[in-house]
């Protein structure tokens, strides 16, 4: 049997610190995209979370969007909520702020707290899908929940 990975010990311990009992399963295969993951979960693509960070064009400040896998982030409308353009950062920018490679940012755990935004659309399924901080390693929550110990704002990402 492998061991489990150091991130996702981490991912597990915040939850845990936050209230939340998660089990995490690590799949054969990639969770690295939505498509991956939903396959991989045998669930709605809608029902995957992506992490996705996000640079304040001004600030230079990272950005938290919990996206349903089925939608794309219209970054306008992003900017709109946030009173300030974003831009997508390098991979680079995502793991120093994270502490996560992409493919495998879990909602929580960042090495800088970051207070994410949530997509409303997640909120109409039971169950969801995160990355637990590999990009194979997933773990399934309630997104009310979610939302609520991430005290996330929910909006429109659309």
């Amino acid at each position: 049997m492998n061991p489990v990975p150091d991130a996702v010990k981490r991912v597990v311990a915040a939850a845990d610190a936050l209230g939340l009992v998660v089990t995490v399963r690590v799949m054969a295969a990639s969770t690295r995209t939505a498509a991956e993951a939903a396959a991989a979960c045998q669930c709605a693509l809608g029902q995957i979370v992506k992490s996705l960070i996000f640079k304040g064009k001004g600030t230079g400040r990272p950005i938290l969007v919990l996206v349903s896998g089925k939608n794309r982030v219209d970054e306008r409308a992003l900017a709109g909520h946030l009173g300030e353009a974003v831009v997508r950062p390098d991979a680079d920018f995502v793991r120093a702020n994270t502490g996560f490679a992409i493919g495998g940012v879990p909602p929580f755990a960042h090495a800088t707290p970051l207070v994410p935004y949530l997509d409303a659309d997640l909120l109409q399924y039971e169950t969801v899908w995160a990355a637990a901080g590999t990009p194979n390693a997933v773990f399934a929550v309630d997104p009310n929940r979610l939302a609520a110990v991430t005290a996330a704002t929910v909006i429109a990402v659309g």
